[in-house]
């Protein structure tokens, strides 16, 4: 599943650094999360980054984008051109 983050972010900056994937940049208003990119940090870490780091919790899974874990293996394999054991 990609993430989303929702219209309660307020933009502290602390996120975008975070993401081994280039997924996140800044919006219109708020933070974004490029759905083609998110991998929930699978290949890289054990949880998200992201979730982590954020504050105020407004990092979700979003629902229009359910994958596996194996579809986010591939994913990440796609991204990095590695597929790590």
């Amino acid at each position: 599943m990609a993430l989303l983050i929702d219209d309660t972010c307020i933009n502290c900056d602390m996120c975008e650094p975070e993401c081994p994937n280039q997924a996140i940049s800044m919006g219109e208003e708020i933070y974004f999360i490029d759905p083609e990119r998110c991998t929930e940090c699978v290949g890289h870490y054990d949880k998200p980054t992201c979730v982590s780091v954020c504050p105020i919790d407004c990092i979700d899974v979003d629902p229009q984008r359910v994958e596996s874990p194996d579809e986010l293996l591939l994913k990440y394999a796609r991204l990095t051109g590695k597929l790590d054991d």
